[in-house]
């Protein structure tokens, strides 16, 4: 047999990003159950309390995921016999680029929820917390591709995650907007059991499935 007889490589099976949103929720939001309803597969609307972050920079959003490991090693082999996983973290990092009051909330740790502007300028000030509150969120980071099928949903969700760092502010000349860099880890969530899900769908996906080699449950 030639290697030409054997491959399987399928170019439309070729995923990107040419767009996508990331959705926030306070924590007492409902989760994210089903991304896509209905026999074509479209785009189920989301549970009340998620809203956009809006226009994030070109990078996009950018995932890490961070392992560690403990090795039992033994006496006459130079290789470890047992190796553990200790941890496996999830991390989400996006730029936001609007100012509004999600990302100025978000970003100084503030309670939007009692933000209020002052009653004849307009004028918002917020005073940095001496302790910050360690706020918890639902984050979906929801990223489309097209296909000849319609659009590909690629999703990933946290359910219970964090801001645990923060990116620079520039204030300058430049092209740069002012913006607001955030990086998100995902935390167990005591309720539905996970930290982190991944999500696929949409008519473009469900019109792949075969190719891909994934089976579809009949109803």
């Amino acid at each position: 047999m030639s290697y030409a007889a054997l491959r399987d490589k399928k170019q439309e099976l070729v995923r990107k990003a040419r767009d996508g949103s990331v959705f926030i929720a306070e924590s007492t939001a409902n989760p994210i159950v089903d991304l896509t309803t209905g026999a074509t597969a479209d785009l189920a609307p989301l549970p009340t309390g998620y809203e956009d972050l809006g226009w994030t920079s070109t990078d996009g959003s950018s995932y890490g995921r961070e392992t560690e490991s403990s090795q039992v090693r033994a006496f006459g082999s130079t290789e470890p016999i047992r190796e553990d996983v200790t941890n496996d973290t999830v991390t989400m990092s996006c730029t936001a680029l609007e100012t509004k009051l999600l990302t100025i909330g978000m970003y100084t740790g503030a309670d939007i929820a009692n933000m209020k502007a002052k009653a004849v300028t307009g004028e918002l000030s917020i005073e940095k917390p001496t302790l910050p509150n360690p706020r918890y969120y639902h984050v979906l980071g929801l990223f489309v591709d097209e296909s000849s099928d319609g659009e590909i949903y690629i999703a990933r969700y946290m359910p219970n995650a964090r801001i645990t760092d923060f990116g620079e502010q520039s204030f300058g000349e430049g092209d740069d907007p002012i913006s607001y860099g955030f990086t998100f880890t995902g935390f167990e969530s005591s309720t539905l059991g996970y930290s982190h899900k991944w999500i696929f769908a949409g008519p473009g996906w469900l019109a792949l499935l075969a190719r891909m080699g994934i089976t579809q449950a009949t109803p």
